[in-house]
């Protein structure tokens, strides 16, 4: 009886990284390597519709068509396909990107080999995987954040100013770009977000997008 072995393809424009990583994950004995890319127009050309991947391990930053418009490109062509990413860059505007892309983990590439065996095996599982490197609190955000009641409540006492700044911080805006698009000061976004952060119990930009996605505030 021949098991069943989940199929990754590693997109990654460093070549010895990026087989170092399959030969780190052929070594997990649970997984089979489909292919190897260098970008996502590489990864797009080499995908066969009748053998897709069941995760996609995708760099950020690539060359001729990055991790940014790969996730975009797979969220629209084939959003059974899961995605996580593995990249240098632990900012709130690269992991919010990823993640109103669509991806379902966001690891850092120092991280330890039984880190990723876990990140894998969580996201094609449990449907997701986030560091707590890269996401600081969010554990505990996305816990609370699942009890209907209390984000119901929340989001009845933001009032018109506060969710117009909940939807900008959504997007790839500094937060000195927020303020001049709300004819606001930086230090009176300041105090929106910081007000927010008490409000919704979060402590990060991450937390904010993650609140507004589950309730519907945004949509990826």
């Amino acid at each position: 009886m021949t098991t069943f072995k989940p199929a990754v393809v590693l997109v990654d424009d460093h070549v010895l990284l990026r087989n170092g990583l399959a030969s780190l994950i052929r070594s997990f004995g649970e997984y089979a390597v489909l292919f190897e890319a260098h970008n996502g127009t590489d990864f797009i050309r080499q995908l066969r519709p009748r053998c897709l991947p069941d995760i996609v391990l995708l760099d950020i930053n690539m060359p001729e068509m990055d991790g940014y418009e790969t996730a975009l490109w797979l969220k629209h062509n084939h959003p059974e396909i899961k995605i996580l990413a593995l990249s240098m860059y632990d900012t709130d505007n690269s992991i919010i990107r990823m993640l109103k892309n669509g991806v379902k983990g966001y690891v850092l590439k120092d991280i330890e080999p039984a880190e990723l065996k876990m990140a894998l095996e969580s996201v094609i599982y449990k449907g997701f995987y986030y560091s707590e490197v890269v996401t600081g609190k969010l554990i505990h955000t996305m816990s609370t954040l699942d009890e209907p009641q209390q984000g119901t409540g929340n989001l009845l006492r933001l009032n018109d100013r506060e969710l117009e700044f909940l939807k900008l911080a959504c997007t790839e805006c500094t937060y000195k770009e927020i303020a001049e698009q709300m004819y606001l000061s930086p230090r009176t976004i300041d105090g929106y977000r910081d007000a927010l952060f008490e409000k919704l119990k979060v402590k990060t930009r991450v937390g904010l997008v993650l609140y507004a996605i589950r309730n519907g505030i945004v949509s990826l």
